[in-house]
This record gives structure tokens, sequence and C-alpha cells, in this order.
């Protein structure tokens, strides 16, 4: 028996089973030569089902699915409004000077205007039409491809949101969810459709947030071709949307965030050599920080390159800067040397500086006296005339010219009131350590407290300080009484000083304070010949540097007057909850409308989710502390980077308008809705991942079909209201929602 089982067990068979084995006859058929045995029938590979191929496929066919259904919502009848509709009125209206290569001004960065200037120059456009609001496009202007063009940018933010939701290692149906709440927010279809920096700043934001999400799943393949182009991405993205608009800084500051985290981590590594560390920081601070700086800096490169000709924003830069642009009169057959009875506008060097100026409304506080500011704008207002102090003799328009220097003691007399430029010892009006600057008197009536010494910074034309020339001179001027120096800081007066520039008398002698230093822009004086001062250039970096300046200077202007009503604006906590909308266009029955609005869900699921989340952060904290260990450290970091990233990306986008003063409106509130919806998404994902198949494809279907359900039961907010407003009267849910002038509850009573 023994030798059965050993010779079973050398054969590889069972014993018991060797024993039962016989030579018998087979009664099996035999099989056919080349016919395909049962089994081999039964283990053939089937062929895939469509449902099959959708799974493996899906990283290809759903974004494919989702970007079509983006471009449509996006440009379906997108030139439907022939009209010039809200803020198309400034952007196009930019877009034209690029055309026609005029300066002008605004408080954004250039790229994205440069990007409406491209598309203008795409379409055949040449920059004549004047972009007035509610004016009608004409015929041989095609804003439709203007604003596809436009669109264009938005239509891109919803496979990235995919994309972006999948490397947070969101599970499939919450990456859905997320990609179909950007598809389907009725405010990013409506703001995408203009001609607007909206849709380019979302597109910078979302594509940094994607960028820092891939770059982050590249961690543990340190220095590889991949994470070094994520990095890289990352900068660009980084500069493309700073570039766009200055709330691109915010993204910045949560790469940053996460980038500093990162390096601690790293420092924190011992067994991480010193090389190693030291190669992770340079490439973040070339990837993260050159690297954006150089886009930035070539967005004004490529803008002062192109506005070559004077335009309306000449008076935010430097005299010298505006003396170089073609067609320009500053500068132009100006005598060269300034002597007394020239009459001569005077800029602050300062960066973001304007012209000296006063007009005939008074301070209602102080002395009352006449007003004296800082103004960014040509105006007869800011004409002064260069006179002798009251201790010489009065000036004698038929002498010889007598020229003007260094410590040399002048009066400056405004040309349009007569009034003398004038300081006291009374508190400035808004820097109260400084003192006030008036007009006062006038030819004949006035003191000493009129005169003020010329002190003479450098000269770009000339070592000689014996004269004042046009344009290249810096100087100060002190108060002869007081001992304290002209100043213009950026500081802007309230209403009744027409937000003008605050100019003020101080006491600090800072000889490099550039907020002292003036200079002669433009300047007639019959009694000298003309010349040529703009031969002189101003350096590239002086220039970005100022507009730059001037730029934060008048945004931080652009607070709201107590004195107006503005019907369109609103306030920060309106946003979250969606309690307001915004009439993009006249509302009269002849007229496409549209209206800002949100969908329903989509705001107030992800506002509700903020609260959840901070609610579940607060949850696992206490069970920690309690001594629980029920999250894995994938979970953990789950939570951190598909959370409270997101979270943190909210804040930043939406704290600083709840502290800033400036006039705000709802798509202010844009770029951190999306951060919303990513924390929104995480949250869904989070409490249903480990629920049956059953619970999760019922609260996904339900929430996706509310989602889709609600974009279109608010379509026509996006796509253009036609005819009266009062049909649409069902989409006004609350008072507050002003798409129609009638309540959805009184059109129901009728």
């Amino acid at each position: 028996m023994a030798t059965i089982d050993r010779a079973a067990v050398a054969t590889g068979a069972e014993p018991a089973v060797a024993l039962r084995r016989r030579n018998v006859a087979s009664s099996q058929q035999p099989v056919a030569v080349g016919a395909e045995p049962e089994d081999a029938r039964r283990t053939a590979k089937k062929a895939p089902s469509p449902l099959e191929i959708l799974d493996q496929w899906e990283w290809v066919i759903v974004p494919l699915i989702f970007t079509a259904l983006a471009f449509f919502t996006r440009f379906y009848k997108i030139g439907l409004s022939n009209i010039v509709t809200w803020d198309e009125a400034h952007f196009g209206k930019f877009g034209s000077h690029y055309l026609k290569r005029e300066f002008y001004f605004d408080v954004h960065p250039p790229a994205g205007k440069l990007l409406v200037g491209l598309s203008g120059y795409l379409a055949g456009y040449n920059g004549s039409f004047e972009f007035k609001s509610g004016e009608t496009y004409p015929e041989n202007l095609n804003y439709t491809f203007m604003r596809q063009f436009n669109a264009f940018w938005g239509a891109v933010c919803v496979p990235m949101a995919y994309w972006t939701a999948k490397e947070l290692n969101l599970k499939r149906p919450a990456v859905w969810l997320v990609t179909l709440m950007v598809l389907c927010e009725n405010s990013y279809t409506t703001i995408s459709r203009f001609i607007l920096l909206d849709s380019m700043l979302l597109f910078g934001t979302v594509a940094t947030t994607l960028c820092w999400a891939k770059f982050h799943g590249q961690r543990r393949r340190s220095f590889e071709k991949e994470w070094f182009f994520w990095l890289f991405m990352t900068g660009l993205s980084i500069g493309f949307v700073t570039s766009v608009k200055l709330v691109g800084l915010f993204v910045t500051a949560l790469v940053g965030l996460y980038t500093i985290e990162d390096l601690w981590n790293k420092f924190g590594d011992t067994k991480m050599p010193v090389t190693d560390l030291a190669a992770h920081v340079i490439a973040r601070v070339l990837g993260l920080i050159i690297l954006p700086l150089l886009v930035y800096v070539l967005s004004f490169a490529i803008h002062f390159a192109v506005l070559t000709n004077t335009g309306p924003g000449d008076a935010q830069m430097s005299s010298l800067f505006q003396a170089n642009l073609r067609g320009t009169e500053v500068g132009r057959n100006s005598p060269l040397e300034v002597a007394l009875g020239s009459r001569v506008t005077i800029k602050n060097m300062g960066y973001g500086g304007g012209l000296l100026h006063s007009h005939v409304q008074t301070y209602p506080e102080g002395s009352g006296q006449q007003q004296v500011t800082c103004y960014h704008h040509k105006d007869a207002n800011n004409d002064w005339f260069f006179y002798p102090n009251r201790r010489e003799a009065d000036y004698d328009a038929d002498a010889d010219p007598r020229f003007i220097g260094n410590n040399d003691v002048i009066r400056l007399l405004h040309a349009q009131t007569g009034r003398n430029l004038h300081s006291h010892e009374i508190a400035a009006p808004i820097t109260k350590t400084d003192k006030e600057v008036s007009s006062y008197g006038n030819l004949t009536i006035g003191d000493e407290k009129d005169h003020w010494k010329i002190e003479v910074v450098s000269d770009a034309a000339s070592r000689d300080r014996s004269k004042i020339r046009t344009l290249t001179t810096a100087f100060r001027l002190k108060h002869e009484v007081l001992g304290c120096y002209l100043r213009a800081g950026n500081v802007n007066l309230p209403q009744w000083g027409f937000k003008q520039i605050e100019v003020t008398c101080t006491k600090e002698n800072k000889p490099r304070d550039q907020y002292t230093h003036w200079n002669i822009e433009s300047h007639i004086n019959e009694k000298l010949p003309p010349g040529d001062p703009g031969q002189y250039r101003s350096p590239f970096w002086k220039d970005f540097i100022h507009l730059n300046v001037a730029m934060m200077t008048s945004n931080n202007a652009l607070v709201p007057d107590p004195d107006k009503q503005d019907d369109l604006a609103s306030q920060w906590w309106q946003w979250p909850i969606l309690h307001v909308g915004l009439r993009m266009c006249s509302w009269e029955d002849k007229i496409t409308k549209y209206f800002l609005l949100g969908n329903p869900l989509v705001y107030w699921g992800s506002t509700a989710g903020l609260v959840v989340f901070a609610s579940l952060v607060a949850w696992y904290t206490l069970r920690w502390q309690r001594g629980y260990r029920e999250l894995s450290q994938d979970d953990v970091d789950m939570i951190h980077y598909a959370g409270i990233y997101p979270v943190i990306g909210w804040f930043l986008h939406y704290l600083p308008f709840v502290i800033m003063a400036r006039v705000t409106y709802v798509h202010h509130y844009y770029p951190a809705l999306y951060f919303a919806i990513l924390t929104f998404g995480f949250l869904v994902d989070w409490f249903l991942r480990n629920r049956t198949k059953v619970v999760q494809y019922t609260i996904y279907t339900l929430l996706d079909a509310t989602v889709i359900g609600l974009y279109i039961y608010f379509i026509p907010i996006c796509w253009g209201m036609t005819g009266s407003n009062k049909q649409y009267a069902y989409m006004k849910w609350f008072d507050t929602w002003r798409m129609s002038d009638v309540s959805a509850w009184a059109k129901k009573e009728e």
C-alpha cells in the first residue's frame, strides 16, 4: 500500500485518487480533429459590453463628453444680443486701444486685455468702435467671434475640473459630480459668454489648481521629467492668472502654503541629504517664483511694446514715459529750461503719482481753503505759474527771462483760480501727522507761507543744477516757513475730494522719498525757444513698477460712494447664500436680457459643505485626542489634500473681499466658488465611498439630476431672455433675484 502511495505521489496524483483509477474502456466519443473542446468554448473571451468599454475608456470618453457639453452650453446663441453688454464696455474698449496702439490705464494687469485685443485682431476688427454701454455693435465688427474667443477659456475649465477631482483621488461618481457642478453652474456659463476677463481668470485659477494637484501626485518621483513638467506648468499657470487679474495672487498663495509645508516636511526628514533638500528649494524658487515673475513681467513688456501711441491713460505714467509716446504733447515744443512766468504742469514722481491740481471746492474741515490734490487726468486745473516770492519785485512780463534753479524761493500761482500754493499749521485731512496744503490768496494777497524753496535732486540730462529743466529735472519743494516738504503719497481723499490723491506737507526730510519728488511735465513760455526734452527715455523697470503701483492705488480708490446707489453692487455675505444676482444690461422688452445668478444646489450645497467639512475635521480631531485611531494614513492624506487645501483655497479667495473697502460684485465670488465645489465633491465622496452600491447610486443620481434640472430651469438667464421679463417670473424665487419685475408668487396668483 505504501508503495502504491509513493508511486502516486511521484506522478503528482493524490493517493486516494490513484487507487480508484482503472484501465477501463472509455465511454467518451472520439473528438474530431480541429473541433473546439467544450471547455475552450466556455472560457473563450467574450466581446466587451458597452458598459465595459465605458469603464475601460472612461478617462477618455467622459472628459470628451463633458468638454463637448461645455462648448455647447457656452457657445449656444452667444451672438443673440447685438448690444454692448455690461463690462464689455470696458474690456472691449481696452481691446480697441491695443488695435490702435493707444496707451490706456486700467487697474488690472494686461494679459487678459491683450488676449481681448488679439480676439479683435483675429476677428478683423480695426479698433474704431467705442464700446459704449448698451450701444449696438456695427455690422463690420464680428463681436460673436470675440465672445467665442472668451467662451473658450470658460469651456475648458470643465475638463480641467474633471482631471483635478481625479487627481485628488475622488471616486469616479464624485469626479463626475464635481465636473457636472462646474459644467452646470449657471453663473459660470453666463460670465463666459461675453467679452470679459472673468473666464480667463477662472481658467487660470482652475489650471493652477490642476497643475498643483498633478505636481503633488508626483511627490514620490522627485526630479523626474514629469515632476519637473508639472512644477513648471504650475509656475506658468500662476504667471498667467496673476497677469490677468491680481486676484490670481490668492491661488498663488495657496500653492505657496503647500510649498512651505512640503519643504518643511522635507527639512524634517533627517535621512534626506542636504544636497537633495537644496535642490528641492532651488527647483521651487525657479519654477514657482522666478518663472511666474517672468511671465508677469513679459505681459507688461508686450503691453509697453504694443501701446506706443498717446492715449487716455498717459497721465498715470511718468513724464519721460509720456514724452516718448507718438502723438503726445508732453514735452513737444516745450522750452527746455524753466523761468519765472512759465506756465507748467507739475508731476509727482512717486509710483502712481499724478499732476499737482487744485479746484474751486474747499476743504470741509481744517482751513476751509481751496483744495490741492494730485489728479491723474489732463485738466486745465493742473496748470500753475512760477512767480517771484513776495520779498522780490513783482513779475515783469516784458523783462528778460529769469531762470529758476536750485535753492531758489518761488511762489506757485494756480492758473485757473489765481490762488497761491500754501501751507500752514493745520493738520492734513487724512494724514494727520502732515500739514494741510491749500490754495490761498491771490497775486497780491498772501504771506510768506506761500513761499517754496526748490531743492534739485537729480537731472537726467545734465549735472548743472543752476536751472530747472522740463521733464528731466527731479526737485523737491520745501516750505520756507514750516520747513516741510510737498508730498503726494498714494492716499485717496473721500468723495468730497473726488477720490483724488491727498497732497500734504511732511516734516520728514527723506531725500530718497520719491513721493516728495516732482518734475515739470508740460511747459509754456513765449519768451523761450522750443526744445525737445523727449529725447531721454524712462527705464523699463521704473515704468513697470510705476504702473503696478498706480494700478493698486486706483484699485483701492474703487470704494462705494455713500451718496450714490449702485444697484449692481453687492456685499460679501450675500454671495455664498445666493442672496442676489446681477442684471447685466437694460431690462427693456426689446433687449435680450442676461442675469448673473448661480445654480441653487451648487451654491447652497457648496456653502453647506464648508460648514460640514469644518464639523468633520473637528469630529476627527476630538476623537484623535481621545485616542481613537480609525483613520489610516491614506485617509488623513485624503482629508488633508482633497479637503483642507480646497477649503484654504476658498478662504484665500473669499476673505480678502470681506475686509477690503472697495466696491464688490457677485462675480468676485466665482473663483472661491470653484474651491467650494471641490470641497462639496470631497464630502460626498467621503461619506458615500464605503456605502452600498444602492445607496451610492441613489444619492449620486439624485444630486446629478438636481444639478442638471436646476441648470436647465435657469438656463434662460444664461442664453438670453427675450421679450417681456414678466414671462420669466417663475425663476424669481426671492425678491432679491431681480430677473423679473414680477415675483413668482404674484404670477401664480394671476
